[in-house]
């Protein structure tokens, strides 16, 4: 199930549970995950793309492996917010994949997360051969860390309205 808004996805995720992030590329698909707590974004790896029957059978290996209750993908907005042809590619992605998929579905704002995750690898003076390697999932790593903060500040209100 795809949820267009975030609280509803936040809404439809079962408690104490992992969640992944992904960063879909044009040649690979980074693959971040949360831990129980859906306190830390963790980079896990990077998928290279063939065809989405290959792709999705790949990842679907991956959130079963590690019990995934749910999934944030990076939505590349261009910088003025408005939603170009790799938007489009990416909520093609979700429809075709929660065909395959049955939990929760959610969109989060990618944009400068590549750019923040290669800023932090020249930072850690990473080699320019490892950063090719690892730049998809360390961004899936940001996407899904801004996605964790934002449900923990969704979580906080609710629990300061008196919802549960």
């Amino acid at each position: 199930m795809i949820h267009g808004d975030f609280s509803n996805f936040a809404a439809a995720l079962p408690p104490m549970r992992a969640i992944a992030g992904l960063d879909l590329g044009t040649k690979t698909i980074g693959v971040a995950v949360s831990d129980g707590m859906r306190s830390v974004a963790t980079p896990l790896e990077t998928v290279k793309r063939h065809k989405f029957g290959r792709d999705a059978e790949a990842l679907l290996a991956i959130l079963a492996k590690r019990d995934i209750a749910g999934v944030v993908l990076g939505l590349p907005r261009n910088m003025n917010g408005t939603e170009g042809p790799r938007c489009q590619s990416t909520r093609a992605f979700a429809r075709n994949f929660s065909a395959l998929w049955d939990r929760p579905i959610g969109f989060w704002d990618e944009r400068l997360s590549t750019v923040a995750a290669e800023k932090a690898l020249l930072e850690a003076d990473t080699t320019r051969k490892r950063r090719a390697e690892v730049i998809d999932h360390v961004a899936a790593s940001y996407i899904l860390q801004g996605a964790l903060d934002r449900l923990r500040y969704i979580e906080a209100q609710g629990r300061g309205s008196g919802q549960a």
